[in-house]
């Protein structure tokens, strides 16, 4: 295949699905990954995809949000299924943060009737499913209201989390790079997670096999903040090998 017969068919692929990651068009083209990235800063040098870490998104793509209604109806059996295992390392007493996103509200559901729990989180989706469970105590942190997606960030997000010792925290990406580093598209997200990694002992990573294929416009951090990760049968073999090999628990939902 000529060299822009290629760029064209890597463009269509990127075109014709929520973003492609280095390694997948490496595989699907039978060319190195190195070929693709030449492919890739090309064809961002002609306006026609938006690079991200690990691969590229159509361009204007990290700019859209789904409504947060949206993003739970989207591989809503994975994310229950993750959810639901994530539930089981809670034990009576513990005081967990749970972050932003549709995955912690399935982790929630199954937190009611834990008691002694305390529960600290930003997410607005969380506090709505708890706050009738008088078994457990709620910290709802500061922030900026993003009504959009239900959740609370900004600097006093941030500053409630400085006063927090918690023993485990359950956090959310957008997608995982080819170098294992998490990524998130929701830039004013970023800081709060992070924020939330510091105050926790053990942190969990709650991640559906298709976040192996995302992408993000910011690093949150790097895989060796995790202890645990909270993902289902699809995720790609190789990567779950290689985190296995960092030390990183993998529970496969």
């Amino acid at each position: 295949m000529l060299t822009e017969q290629r760029r064209n068919e890597v463009l269509r692929a990127v075109r014709g699905g929520a973003g492609e990651q280095t390694s997948a068009l490496a595989e699907r083209f039978g060319v190195s990954e190195m070929t693709i990235r030449r492919d890739l800063d090309e064809l961002a040098k002609r306006g026609l995809v938006q690079r991200v870490r690990g691969g590229a998104l159509e361009p204007g793509c990290l700019r859209h949000e789904p409504p947060f209604h949206e993003s739970t109806s989207s591989r809503m059996a994975e994310k229950e299924r993750v959810g639901r295992a994530a539930a089981r390392m809670v034990r009576p007493g513990d005081t967990v943060i749970i972050d932003v996103g549709t995955t912690a509200l399935q982790l929630a559901r199954y937190l009611h009737g834990r008691e002694g729990l305390t529960v600290v989180t930003n997410n607005l989706a969380v506090y709505e499913e708890l706050m009738p469970d008088e078994a457990i105590d709620i910290l709802l942190l500061g922030g900026m209201v993003r009504r959009n997606y239900r959740s609370l960030v900004g600097f006093l997000t941030e500053d409630c989390l400085r006063g927090i010792r918690a023993d485990l925290a359950f956090i959310g990406i957008s997608g995982i790079s080819d170098d294992l580093a998490l990524l998130d598209s929701t830039v004013e997200e970023i800081p709060g997670k992070r924020a939330m990694v510091r105050a926790s002992q053990h942190v969990v990573l709650l991640a559906d096999g298709a976040k192996f294929w995302g992408a993000g416009l910011g690093r949150v951090a790097g895989v060796d903040i995790l202890h645990t990760i909270v993902t289902t049968d699809d995720a790609p073999e190789d990567r779950i090998k290689a985190l296995t090999e960092l030390g990183v628990e993998v529970i496969v939902a």
